[in-house]
């Protein structure tokens, strides 16, 4: 049975790109920080929607790229403090233990801060029992890089097959990308490959729950071949 096979019989993978905090906090005047932050209490909303969907069973979440890194360091260090925050909310929050949510966080984590690897250190030895459902956080993320390390890991142990030397090794049944930009960049894209991808056009904190039940309605009205 094909890894494609086996997500779509497992359960929806969805993949989320949450653009737009910054246009938004320009458009409405306010602190770039604050735009952020609102950032991040949408993806709190977007994971209650996504629990009232029982076909869904993980969600990958672009949360910083490799990229993003080269932004001001005032921004980067404004985005830790925003990523430090939300980690330690899971920590305490009562549906990750509800739900059973094992909950990751995948990147280049020699670029995260010590406060940050200790935190993610807490999640995983909190969540590492758990199976029901799936959340990847996609910290310091590219998929150049996973894949780079994949090969590289590979090339040590010849046997293994590269999909299961990623850092997500499930695939991707939908992306979802906000902020009027049609284009994954480099988010998961070895998982992505036969992946139903949705672009809407709104501003990441001006995602609402209508939105989500639209693609979702979309989503499983499409006819998926893959490849065949």
């Amino acid at each position: 049975m094909t890894d494609d096979v086996k997500s779509r019989k497992s359960g929806i993978h969805i993949g989320l790109i949450p653009d737009g905090n910054r246009r938004y906090a320009v458009e409405k005047g306010i602190n770039v920080l604050e735009g952020h932050r609102l950032g991040a209490k949408k993806i709190e909303e977007f994971l209650e929607w996504c629990d009232e969907y029982p076909e869904i069973r993980m969600v990958s979440i672009f949360a910083l790229s490799t990229e993003n890194l080269n932004r001001s360091r005032t921004e980067v260090n404004a985005l830790w403090r925003v990523y430090r925050d939300e980690l330690k909310k899971l920590l305490k929050h009562p549906s990750v233990k509800k739900k059973k949510m094992r909950v990751r966080v995948l990147g280049e984590r020699g670029v995260w801060r010590p406060d940050i690897k200790d935190i993610v250190k807490e999640l995983y030895d909190s969540t590492k029992s758990y199976s029901r459902t799936f959340l990847n956080i996609m910290l310091a993320y590219g998929s150049k890089l996973e894949i780079n390390e994949a090969v590289k890991e590979v090339i040590r142990k010849p046997f293994e097959k590269l999909d299961k030397a990623l850092y997500v090794k499930e695939p991707l049944d939908l992306v979802i990308r906000t902020g009027k930009q049609h284009r994954l960049s480099n988010f998961m894209l070895y998982q992505a490959s036969y992946a139903e991808i949705y672009f809407c056009d709104k501003l990441w904190p001006d995602f609402t729950r209508k939105d989500f039940d639209h693609i979702m309605r979309w989503y499983h009205e499409q006819q998926r071949k893959f490849g065949q």
